[in-house]
């Protein structure tokens, strides 16, 4: 072989042998790369295998759970018996409660037996029933605070427009419950279900109302033609005195004064102002007319002064000297509540 055959040959084999040092040494760098990509990808498919794991198993204790909760019955349903199961123990006391407005609470379908019956108003008595009548199991008004026993009255009356206000009435403010006026079961006057009837119940308390109307001029109460509900609703208004207003807004004493009620060309400010207490006592006085003082010029003159500086230009008084007239100031001024004809009111 000739020289430059055999330096080829040499030549050949130091390529061949550098290839084979340079494939060595991308394996080696390639190879560290490749295990990390197969750790993570491991790990990946480890972790989306736990969270579907997971998932199938919340979904599945959800149907189960659902799927109890569907097929067992009512707990609550099941805890009422019906106003028939107590007639069992409680005879006297349900034949005395059958002829209340009360007993119209068992034709009530759509409330449920929640508001049925005796359960509507002492709960559930399934528990009641099943310890030989443990009262500790029932609602018993016996012994609760006025709190309690009225809130659980206005459970139903809330709502209705008569007691809407009773929390904000002067009647709630002074401790005064719903059992101090009414009595579902033993009650004396059967439409408002009262311990007692009017006015006796009212008197009571009211004191002073009773001597007023007393007194020779008063509102027919203690006869029976008009009743303090007539004027006043116990349960709480949002005027003063829990008086009952028109639908007008206007005092609730039109609605008997009709005449007095207007509206007037000439308007008394008074009436419009202060109201008919302004010169009247609303139950009783020992004037004619219920009014505050006995003269009705005195009456005029507290508002009506001569002098128009120590009024600071307020209503003009009167034209004639008093000393010389004796006559009522209404003789003249007849329409004192109000005039379509004259400013001064008269005829």
């Amino acid at each position: 072989m000739s020289s430059r055959g055999i330096a080829n040959r040499g030549r050949l084999l130091s390529f061949r042998q550098n290839i084979r040092m340079t494939s060595k040494y991308k394996a080696s760098r390639a190879l560290p790369f490749a295990v990390l990509y197969l750790f993570v990808a491991a790990s990946a498919l480890g972790q989306a295998g736990h969270l579907i794991a997971d998932k199938s198993g919340q979904s599945g204790s959800a149907q189960a759970a659902s799927a109890s909760a569907a097929s067992a019955p009512s707990s609550d349903v099941s805890k009422y018996v019906g106003a028939e199961t107590c007639k069992t123990c409680h005879e006297e006391m349900y034949d005395a409660w059958e002829k209340t407005p009360h007993w119209k609470t068992t034709l009530n379908t759509k409330g449920g037996p929640s508001t049925q019956g005796c359960e509507g108003c002492h709960g559930p008595g399934a528990d009641h029933v099943a310890g030989g009548g443990d009262k500790t199991r029932i609602f018993v008004f016996k012994g609760k605070s006025r709190q309690e026993t009225s809130a659980r009255c206005l459970s139903c009356h809330g709502e209705a427009r008569q007691q809407s206000h009773f929390a904000e009435s002067a009647h709630s403010s002074s401790d005064v419950g719903c059992l101090d006026c009414h009595s579902p079961h033993h009650a004396k006057e059967k439409e408002f279900l009262l311990v007692q009837e009017q006015p006796q119940l009212c008197y009571g308390c009211h004191t002073s109302a009773k001597a007023d109307f007393a007194k020779p001029y008063h509102h027919r109460v203690n006869e029976g033609l008009v009743q303090c509900v007539d004027c006043h609703n116990p349960h709480g208004t949002a005027t003063v005195r829990q008086l009952r207003s028109l639908p007008s807004g206007d005092a609730v004493c039109y609605k008997c004064h009709v005449d007095k009620q207007g509206p007037f060309v000439y308007e008394h400010v008074p009436v419009k102002t202060e109201g008919c207490s302004s010169c009247h006592t609303p139950h009783g006085s020992t004037n004619p007319r219920l009014l505050k003082v006995s003269l009705v010029n005195m009456l005029c003159l507290q508002c009506h002064t001569f002098s128009s500086q120590l009024t600071a230009g307020g209503p003009i008084g009167p034209a004639h000297n008093q000393s010389a007239k004796y006559q009522a100031c209404t003789m003249c001024h007849t329409q004192i509540h109000g005039s379509n004809f004259s400013s001064v009111f008269f005829k």
